[in-house]
């Protein structure tokens, strides 16, 4: 897509999102996007089906985002220099880190995965659900690759494990979010990376 069509998309993902955290899911429609942007319905069109899709295009961003952090050739050509454990713990928080950055930048993420946009239907909730999914799925082949090597407990289970890692990390994030407090300083990542590593490091 040339430069300035990106643009254009990305300008009406940004007015929506922000119509939909303000007004509403169900409240927001489409002619209010182009009134505020000062564009024609056709023109919204080119990019997007509805409004349903301009929040999938949010999803699909950040799914990809944690999958360019969670690169599997990366970590596999990490481990391969048998790591120390002071090693891992710096490699998975930056991971972490990384992560946690990807959904901060869509805040609107955590606020579908709460529920917290008032009239959003079945319909996108299955498909935050598929987020979680695909999400949990990445972070589980994470852990199963570091635990294949073994650097963490043969007992973990690395699809229990995503879902606990994932489950707290998005409620850390809502909460600090909600709090106004900024989830993104160091304490609070070295925090979160060390109770995990500590269940499951050897």
């Amino acid at each position: 897509m040339p430069a300035k069509g990106q643009k254009r998309k990305q300008q009406i993902i940004d007015t929506a999102k922000d119509m939909f955290i303000q007004n509403g899911f169900q409240s927001t429609h489409i002619g209010q996007v182009c009134e505020k942007l000062n564009i024609a319905r056709g023109t919204v069109y080119q990019y997007f089906g509805n409004k349903r899709e301009i929040l999938y295009a949010i999803l699909e961003t950040v799914e990809e985002r944690i999958e360019d952090v969670l690169d599997v050739d990366d970590l596999r050509d990490f481990l391969k220099t048998n790591p120390q454990p002071k090693m891992v713990l710096k490699f998975v928080m930056e991971r972490m880190f990384g992560c946690i950055n990807a959904i901060i930048n869509e805040p609107i993420v955590i606020k579908l995965i709460y529920k917290d946009i008032v009239g959003i239907d079945e319909e996108v909730v299955s498909r935050v659900t598929k987020f979680l999914e695909n999400v949990n799925k990445i972070v589980s082949r994470e852990i199963e690759e570091i635990k294949k090597k073994g650097i963490y407990k043969k007992t973990t289970n690395s699809e229990i494990t995503a879902l606990m890692l994932i489950g707290a990390v998005m409620y850390i994030v809502y909460d600090f979010d909600r709090r106004k407090l900024d989830v993104l300083d160091k304490e609070v990542v070295d925090t979160m990376v060390q109770n995990y590593l500590s269940g499951v490091i050897k």
